[in-house]
């Protein structure tokens, strides 16, 4: 196979949640470069169907829908509907995240909550009406967008979210556990653990901590419009044939600090 057909996604069909901006909106970009069509989902239409409608300029079909990762009936739904309009599913990305600030011992059990609900158990929900599909056709492929902080601690001067971090931890195991489940179907089950990136969620964190986590970054600059595309088409593509039950991290060098 030729490098560029390895990562070709002609005639393939993804699911993005939290496709209406931030790193979902990125992706969803980078799989219709490629030639994938693309269901955007989020709690925000609106803002899914302006995506929706500049992917179609690219060449692809698209799909906006509404959806609340954590509402089973709407995971159904967006399911049900990429599969009547498109026959298939042959990528999930579970992209959809929430973040809450909190010293510990002041966390309200809401925020907690909510954080767990829709970093985990959204991704469940998601991942176990997507992989239906994908177990009949005995393929398809999973990205579970996670990140750095799920993989260490962080210092509450910059980063005070512990259901952040724990979440993400989770979405790191939930990963490879389902890899070793789904593998001998044809399932392919991947995580991306971003650094810092600007976007609307990470905005507030890095007005007040942006000098310290740079220098916490060997390469002194946070993440690019640009800097998932690549990581995320390669999950998804032929290039990752061999690929499952890992976590890529994306996050200028801070994990090796």
């Amino acid at each position: 196979m030729h490098v560029k057909d390895l990562f070709d996604l002609s005639g393939k069909v993804a699911i993005v949640t939290g496709g209406g901006r931030g790193l979902g909106q990125q992706i969803a970009e980078g799989f219709a470069e490629a030639g994938a069509n693309v269901v955007v989902c989020s709690r925000k239409l609106e803002a899914c169907m302006e995506v929706s409608e500049g992917l179609k300029r690219l060449g692809v079909d698209s799909l906006a829908l509404k959806c609340d990762v954590t509402n089973p009936e709407d995971v159904k739904r967006v399911v049900e509907q990429t599969v009547e309009k498109f026959g298939r599913i042959d990528i999930l990305v579970n992209n959809s995240g929430a973040s809450w600030g909190a010293p510990v011992e002041e966390m309200p059990l809401e925020a907690w909550k909510k954080v767990i609900d829709v970093n985990i158990t959204g991704t469940f929900l998601m991942s176990q009406a997507a992989g239906k599909v994908m177990l009949e056709q005995q393929a398809g492929k999973i990205i579970n967008i996670a990140s750095v902080a799920g993989l260490k601690g962080s210092n509450p001067k910059i980063m005070n979210a512990i259901g952040y971090n724990s979440s993400k931890g989770a979405v790191i195991s939930f990963t490879k556990d389902l890899a070793v489940k789904w593998g001998p179907h044809g399932i392919y089950v991947n995580a991306i653990a971003p650094g810092f990136f600007p976007t609307k969620m990470s905005k507030g964190l890095l007005e007040h901590g942006g000098e310290a986590i740079l220098e916490s970054t060997p390469l002194r600059k946070f993440g690019s419009d640009t800097d998932l595309k690549g990581v995320a088409l390669f999950l998804a593509a032929p290039a990752s044939d061999f690929v499952t039950g890992d976590v890529v991290v994306v996050d200028g060098g801070e994990h090796a600090m």
